[in-house]
């Protein structure tokens, strides 16, 4: 099996899968139930099976959410 890195600051939803080998970048969000096939970049929110990118978390998401 290969090692998974999880950067700082990262949140994985309930009943989420993450393959061997993955890496999810910081400041990430991966919505619940999803399964993590590939790498996941920094600032992302991700969801789904497979898991996919679905938007940038954007510095107004920061200020009005505390992040």
């Amino acid at each position: 099996s290969l090692p998974i890195h999880i950067g700082n600051k990262v949140w994985i939803g309930a009943n989420s899968v993450v393959l061997p080998g993955v890496t999810i970048g910081e400041n990430s969000v991966i919505g619940a139930g999803s399964i993590v096939t590939r790498d996941i970049p920094a600032n992302v929110i991700a969801a789904g099976n497979p898991c996919r990118v679905i938007r940038e978390i954007t510095e107004e998401d920061k200020t009005k959410y505390l992040l």
